[in-house]
């Protein structure tokens, strides 16, 4: 999206999020019996958190690559995967912290 790993990091979360809150409140609507909508609705979610994803993760250093810039679209890469990763890692070890008590 960007080309500030740390922003496309927290862009893949805020979209994690999103995704999450709506699945989360989902089951609170009232249940309207089998269907197979539900597995339709699910692998097209999927199937969009994939391209988001991909799109969040990829489309500038795909752009920085194919202009010959190889070593800048590594770094980005890189630097993105990492942002998210320490932004995983924060929200695993607060989701620890909060089952043993801690917070």
């Amino acid at each position: 999206m960007t080309k500030n790993p740390i922003l496309n990091a927290l862009f893949a979360e805020l979209y994690i999020a999103l995704v999450v809150s709506v699945l989360f409140i989902g089951p609170r609507i009232e249940d309207a019996g089998p269907s197979i909508l539900v597995p339709m609705v699910m692998l097209s979610a999927f199937s969009l958190s994939a391209a988001v994803m991909a799109l969040i993760f990829f489309y500038h250093p795909v752009l920085l690559y194919l202009e010959g810039n190889k070593t800048e679209a590594t770094k980005l890469i890189l630097q993105t995967v990492g942002a998210f990763a320490l932004i995983t890692a924060i929200l695993i070890a607060t989701a620890f912290a909060v089952s043993i008590g801690f917070f």
